[in-house]
This record gives structure tokens, sequence and C-alpha cells, in this order.
């Protein structure tokens, strides 16, 4: 069997990509970046190492690379005959990845089945990976790609910690790990995929995994952050983070098993361990990388203001939510486009109003100005 994996990057490699290979699969690892496709086709193979005292590693092997920007074409040709396609690109590259797909998808050979899973930290990544390649297809294109293409949704988890290895390829990840498959837009038989677990419903899965390890995260960098901490480990080793990461987790908790049949005392264990996790000091990360893309996280959709908006509309004051929404509107770093942007909307309109732009909560509403009372405190 044949994958493609779009992104040879740490989730690529240390995630997906081992995943595919224990599953039975020959991977192929499309990407931009020249010197790791090169290093792929040369090695044909990687080390994972495990996240954890004990350093236990496994060889992922059969890879290979192909560069998509210097030959989109031999990448287009690999995934006409793949019988498996995934990506870990981020978001905001999906656009990018779609013309090749797009391209890939024409080329299959007439009723030939293939799947395509956007293995991304957003919901509906696939939903939009497919609008995008919609829009590289004529109409009678699109009609005769997607009656043979499946773009099931997924959620995925697993740290990757800040590292530095003499071989580019190695990649060191935590042992936990979890991968959802929604089988509503699923063509043909399920893939095997080692670990994976297939739902007919994904939401839950998805909102509970944002809005408990995306949402703590999120907590622990701006909240750490004001603090002067640099990583997860040091803001961890503060019970005071750890008490506001605890009550955040309490808000989330309240909404999602108010709004999903979650079992109570399940979803505790569940999130008792993606604490224990944070608390991990193999897979530390840097609060200036977790905390990056602020305007994402504080969208109205997203890990903060959706439970937190959820919340006050049911008349509960999410208290530590708030007061993360209000650190997050601090974090300034000048490397990253969002935290520039969204600092230059405060300097020009006032932290209300660049609230209300980055994450719809109204400027004036008993909420903002909560939020703004705890920015004004802490900025």
């Amino acid at each position: 069997m044949k994958a493609v994996h779009f992104g040879a990057g740490n989730i690529g490699r240390g995630f997906i990509g081992a995943i595919l290979q224990q599953s039975g699969y020959e991977v192929t690892f499309i990407d931009v970046n020249a010197e790791l496709i090169d290093r792929l086709n040369q090695d044909k193979a990687y080390d994972v190492v495990l996240a954890d005292e004990t350093k236990e590693s496994f060889t992922v092997t059969g890879v290979s690379g192909i560069n998509s920007k210097e030959h989109p074409e031999h990448a287009a040709a690999a995934l006409a005959e793949a019988d498996l396609v995934t990506a870990s690109v981020g978001p905001h590259v999906l656009p990018f990845i779609a013309p090749v797909i797009a391209k890939g998808l024409s080329a299959r050979e007439a009723g030939s089945e293939v799947n395509v899973i956007a293995c991304e930290n957003m919901i509906g990544g696939s939903d939009q990976l497919k609008s995008e390649v919609e829009k590289h297809l004529s109409e009678d294109e699109a009609a005769r790609v997607f009656a043979a293409s499946g773009f099931p949704n997924s959620a995925v988890d697993r740290i990757v910690p800040i590292q530095h290895h003499d071989n580019p390829l190695t990649i060191e990840v935590e042992r936990y790990f979890e991968w959802v498959i929604e089988t509503a837009n699923l063509k043909g038989s399920k893939p095997e995929l080692t670990g994976a677990l297939f739902v007919e419903d994904l939401v839950p899965f998805i909102e509970r995994k944002l809005l408990t390890v995306n949402t703590g995260h999120a907590s622990i960098a701006y909240n750490g952050l004001l603090k002067g901490y640099k990583t997860v480990k040091e803001a961890m080793d503060d019970q005071e983070i750890i008490d506001v990461l605890e009550g955040v987790l309490s808000e989330t908790s309240t909404f999602l098993t108010g709004k999903f049949d979650l079992d109570k005392e399940q979803h505790q264990m569940y999130v008792r361990k993606i604490i224990e996790r944070y608390k991990n000091p193999y897979i530390s990360d840097g609060l200036d990388r977790v905390g990056r893309a602020p305007l994402r996280k504080l969208s109205a959709g997203d890990r903060l203001t959706y439970p937190a908006v959820g919340l006050d509309r049911q008349n509960i004051v999410p208290v530590h939510l708030e007061k993360t929404i209000a650190a997050a509107l601090t974090f300034n770093m000048s490397e990253d486009p969002e935290a520039v942007q969204l600092q230059e909307w405060i300097s020009q309109d006032g932290p209300a109003a660049a609230l209300e732009k980055a994450s719809g909560i109204q400027a004036g509403s008993s909420m903002s100005k909560r939020i703004i009372q705890y920015y004004e405190q802490v900025k």
C-alpha cells in the first residue's frame, strides 16, 4: 500500500508518517523543505524517540520525499497512485497544497477511490481542504473527483517538544497520541491505521480535544508569559499557573459535559491525564511558540472565546477563561504577524475594540468589561 503525506515536519514524521508506516504503507512525504526531502531520499528512514525517561526509539523505514515546490508534477503523480492521502501542514497552508491535490486526484484512474485526511489542529480540517481543492477543479472535474475521493474529518493529538538533533530527520514525540477519524465522509473501506479510532460523529472528540488540550496549552502559555516564564516546564512548576489551568479546564468541562453526552467521571480522568502530560519535563515547549497566532486562538470558534461565550450565555461567568483571554491580549512577539497585528489594533483602537475585532466579543458588553479590567491589571 502507498500513502502520500503532505508535511514532513514534526507531526508529519513523528506522528502521522510513523503510524502510516507501522500500518503497512510505503510513505512518500511531500514538502517544500529541501533539506528534509533530500535527507529522506538519501536515508530512506528516520528514528522516532519517545519523550519520556525510557528514551525508547524505533525506526521508520521505506520512506521517501518529493519537493512540491521544485517538482509539483511528481507530487501530483504520487498522489494519483496513492491508497491514502494525509496532511499535517498547518491550517494556513492548506490552500497552498490544494492545487497539487486537485491535479493528483484528477489524474487518478476512473473509479479509483481514495481518502484525503487533513490532520490539523482545527475543526473541519478535511472539509476546509476539500473546499480549497474544489477551487482548482472545473464543475465537471469536481463531480468526477469527489465521487471517488473522500475527505473525512479527523482530530489529532500528540505533543512534540522543542528539540535539536544531529540528524535533522530524527524526531522526539510523547508516547501518548490520539487520532480520531469520522466515518461519515469515507470512501470505500476504512483504512487500516494502527491506533486510530473511527467514529460516526467527530464533533465531541474535536471539541473535547480543542477545549482541553489546546485551551489548556493556551492558558499555560499566556499566563506563564505574564510571570516571565519561557517554557511550559517552568510555568508548570508554579502552583498559581496550575491553579488557573485547573480553573480553565473546570470551566471548559462544564461547557463540554453540558453540550455533549460525555460521562463526567471519564471526562475528568481525561482532564487529569492532559494536566499530567503538561507536567512531563521531556515534552516542554517554549511558551512563545505555544502562544503564537493569538488572533486564531482568540477567534470566535476557537479554544478561548468559544467556551467562554458559551458559558456566558448560560449565565455562568467563566472567570479563568476571561483572565486567560486578557493575558492573550498582552502577547507581543515581533516574529509573529498575528501578535504584531493584535498589538497594532490595541494601540490604534484600544483593547476593547481590538478584542471585538479578534474575538467578536462586543465592546461594552459585560464580558468585554470584565476582560478589559483583567487586561488593565496585568498589562
